[in-house]
């Protein structure tokens, strides 16, 4: 298990990348497992549905990837990596609330073959995003 952090009371892992959007990606070879963070899980609050995104679709890094319904609001999942989507996590079909319980490990929503690795470095690291978190925290 990766270490984990707490900024306030959101959880964050070391071992992520972070988008100023609030999703996080895991690199495992050319493949980035892509998930929304502790602190939008917390945001959305009770999650009841997820779109099942189309397979074998080509994204561009910052294309909305699918979409995340809770009781309160719709929030959209942006690809931090240009792609193809190859996988995505049947079981938030059945339980969408696995997101909630482990947004960072059984709660990933999509796979992605990169197509270029150096977007990676574009991306925040747990340092970065949580300056983010910082500036939303304190409304500017």
């Amino acid at each position: 298990m990766a270490e984990e952090i707490l900024y306030k009371n959101y959880r964050l892992r070391k071992d992520l990348f972070y988008t100023k959007t609030h999703e996080w990606a895991r690199r495992e070879g050319n493949k980035v497992y892509v998930g929304i963070t502790d602190y939008a899980q917390k945001k959305l609050r009770d999650i009841v549905y997820v779109e099942e995104p189309e397979i074998g679709r080509r994204v561009k890094k910052g294309e909305v990837v699918t979409t995340v319904e809770s009781v309160k609001a719709v929030g959209e999942v942006y690809s931090p990596v240009s792609g193809t989507i190859v996988a995505w996590n049947e079981e938030l079909g059945v339980d969408p609330s696995i997101i909630t319980v482990d947004p960072y490990g059984k709660g990933w929503i999509v796979v992605i073959e990169m197509e270029d690795e150096n977007e990676l470095k574009e991306l925040l690291n747990v340092d970065g995003y949580i300056k983010i978190l910082e500036k939303e925290e304190s409304g500017h």
